[in-house]
């Protein structure tokens, strides 16, 4: 079975374009050397752990050559198993690669590290016969450190995901004694990835796992077969290897560059078969250093990129690395933790699961799912899709249809075998209306029965609470729209899109809207953001942003905060581009997470003067009655001041049906008697406009 050790080092392989030419190489001798100086207390330690494990590393080593076989010593199993995890750490960008990508990197690590590449017939000749199957294993965890099934992979958002340095293991880190932790990153800069040694990780525990800029990660997605050897040679330094020219010992804190011509050839790697090397930064396969015909070019240790072989001296120096309590590499591939960490056998089916290539869509637009689900080997697949075309499918990963506007449930159950497991995903592919309503806009969510209907659609990107619906909190009337950030510990990000809007033939239209937000302390760095768009699915442009405390519209709470005092709130105006103004138009809202309290929209205007005096200010106590019907209605309302207002009632094409024409109302309660007997079943939206601003109230109409 299998076990895996990390290295403090910041071992980190090159970046590398499409071509050679652009290579950025490993930091890991240089940042570990910069560890211990600065921190002399950890370089004793470190030194002490070090020397430690290098000599039990050359007992076994000697013991195995004494033996002449290269083999566990305390288990009967063939095969070093690894249970990894992998962390995806990403700010909702390419870096937060599929499942799919994840997957193919660990087939590609099983294969460096068993001898099973394709291209292992390019091997040169000399040292195809020193190129080893470690028989090490590594495979996805299936359990985390609660005994919970589990997928082996957690997303999580944060900016650190810039920077892809050891504090992203602060987000997140399982056990290292019974899981391999891997985080995928955006960018590390200069790097590809890193990893800390095995007596490092002992010193600092905190530390251990390995830290891989996304496109080095599988041959797939943003990846390539040539950025793959990134993780196997990550995994060496994991394993106690160290570069093949060697010149990273502890004692002294000296290292080597890699290709330095004047390096003394006489320090090397400590693997007795790998000849000593200066180090090579390309593919040279007739390359020669330190007096040898030809150097180990494709070693996993070296720079080459093309680095994908392991020796049975790297073989034999990882197992005595597994075979060590040093960072509890040999707690790894023990019995009892791959049944702790569900990797010991075929897994039983544990959880049924699917993710999309889209979620929110034109009609006639087409989407891809894809099932995610884990647990063994699946023997059939149930899909069910509300709305699509087809509505059912018995394949893996289908392509649906969705012809009309609407907010879609998708189903899926899978077998295997004998077992099944089912998800039901309620309100999951929003399809986006393209005929617009009419403007003046207002909307103060009273009216509003839900954020996933004709009029809202949300759109959940983590997977805490979203945007919803809440009559706690408001600016006017007695309901806002709202986002639970108070209880969510992680970062996140959450869209909320408007319908449709009609905006032709419009000029010099502004939008303005009502917030109240809070800080939970002076370090959040939350961010409101809203973006215009064309059309369905069309050009997105920012038109506002507030991060911080310049978001914040009261001080600092460490309670949950609700607003109910129009004092709490900020009125935000943006002027709509003169692009905007077509048929179709919609805006959205995304709050970016970032460790801040509740936040709160109301009162959302669409029109010339918008901002400058909402019409709830002058129109309050609006109420629609009876509703539902199933003939007339009476709409009745309050006014501030006389003023002269139209009526229309539209239906879900954002069509007017009825319209009653300006008509002065006195100041305080009006009443209008609507006849909608000869309307057809369905939802409407009643509009009272004063020609500038708008307010809206939904009417159901059944019969």
């Amino acid at each position: 079975m299998n076990k895996i050790i990390f290295t403090l080092t910041l071992a980190l392989v090159s970046t590398i374009a499409f071509s050679q030419t652009n290579l950025l190489y490993c930091g890991a001798d240089e940042m570990r050397i910069n560890t211990l100086k600065q921190n002399p207390e950890i370089a004793k330690a470190v030194i002490k752990r070090d020397a430690q494990l290098e000599s039990f590393t050359q007992s076994f080593v000697q013991n195995l050559q004494a033996n002449n076989q290269a083999k566990k010593t305390t288990t009967a199993s063939a095969t070093y198993i690894i249970p990894i995890v992998f962390h995806v750490i990403h700010n909702y960008g390419t870096e937060n690669i599929t499942d799919a990508q994840l997957k193919d990197g660990i087939d590609m690590l099983n294969k460096t590290f068993r001898k099973q590449r394709a291209d292992t017939a390019s091997i040169v000749s000399v040292f195809k016969g020193i190129h080893a199957d470690c028989d090490i294993e590594f495979r996805l965890a299936q359990k985390d450190p609660n005994g919970n099934c589990h997928s082996g992979i957690n997303r999580i958002a944060s900016t650190l995901t810039n920077l892809g340095q050891h504090d992203v293991k602060n987000l997140i880190h399982w056990p290292p004694t019974k899981y391999l932790n891997v985080y995928v990153v955006a960018n590390i800069p200069n790097l590809a990835g890193h990893c800390v040694l095995p007596a490092d990780a002992d010193t600092i525990p905190l530390w251990d796992g390995i830290v891989l800029a996304h496109n080095y990660v599988g041959t797939i997605g943003t990846s390539s077969l040539t950025r793959s050897v990134a993780f196997a040679h990550e995994c060496g330094h994991y394993l106690n290897l160290q570069h093949i020219w060697g010149g990273n010992n502890v004692p002294g804190f000296y290292y080597y560059p890699c290709a330095v011509a004047t390096k003394d050839c006489n320090i090397d790697d400590l693997v007795a078969d790998t000849p000593p090397t200066i180090g090579w930064q390309t593919c040279n396969l007739a390359g020669a250093s330190c007096g040898n015909i030809v150097d180990n070019v494709q070693n996993a240790m070296d720079y080459s990129y093309c680095n994908i072989m392991f020796t049975q001296g790297q073989k034999a120096r990882m197992h005595a690395c597994l075979n060590s309590s040093i960072a509890g590499r040999n707690n790894l591939w023990q019995t009892s933790n791959l049944i702790a960490t569900g990797v010991y056998t075929t897994a039983p089916l544990c959880k049924a699961d699917f993710v999309s290539d889209k979620i929110m869509i034109c009609p006639s637009n087409t989407v891809n799912f894809s099932n995610t689900s884990y647990g063994g080997t699946f023997t059939s697949y149930a899909w069910k899709f509300e709305g699509g075309s087809p509505a059912t499918s018995a394949v893996a990963n289908p392509t649906v249809t969705y012809a009309s506007a609407g907010s879609y449930s998708v189903e899926l159950k899978v077998k295997n075998g004998t077992d099944s497991a089912t998800v039901i995903k309620q309100n999951y592919i929003g399809v986006q209306t393209t005929i617009g309503t009419a403007y003046p806009y207002a909307e103060g969510f009273e009216s509003v029965a839900t954020l996933n209907g004709s009029e809202w659609l949300t759109n959940n990107l983590d997977t805490s609470n979203t945007w919803q619906l809440t009559n706690m909190a408001f600016a006017n009337g007695s309901k806002s729209a709202m986002l639970n950030n108070f209880s969510s510990t992680l970062d996140g990000k959450d869209e909320l899109y408007s319908r449709a809007i009609n905006l032709t033939g419009a000029s010099s239209l502004n939008l303005s809207f009502k917030y109240a937000f809070a800080r939970k302390d002076t370090s959040n760095k939350d961010q409101l953001q809203l973006y215009c768009i064309t059309g369905c699915n069309g050009t997105a442009l920012p038109r506002f942003s507030a991060v911080g405390s310049a978001l914040e519209t009261v001080p600092p709470q460490t309670t949950a905060f609700y607003s109910t005092s129009p004092s709490e709130w900020k009125t935000t105006t943006i002027a709509i581009p003169s692009l905007f103004y077509t048929n179709g138009f919609r805006f959205k809202f995304v709050f970016s997470r970032h460790g801040g309290n509740n936040i709160f929209i109301d009162d959302i205007n669409i029109a010339v003067d918008a901002g400058i005096r909402d019409v709830t200010e002058d129109i309050s106590l609006l109420s629609l009655f009876p509703n539902p019907t199933n003939d007339n209605c009476t709409l009745q309302f309050t006014l501030q001041l006389p003023k002269t207002l139209s009526l229309s009632v539209v239906n879900v094409l954002g069509q007017k049906v009825m319209t009653i024409g300006n008509i002065l109302y006195n100041e305080g309660e009006n009443s209008v008697n609507l006849k909608t007997s000869n309307l057809p079943q369905g939802i409407y939206t009643i509009q009272l406009s004063d020609g500038l601003r708008s307010i809206n109230k939904q009417l159901v109409i059944s019969k």
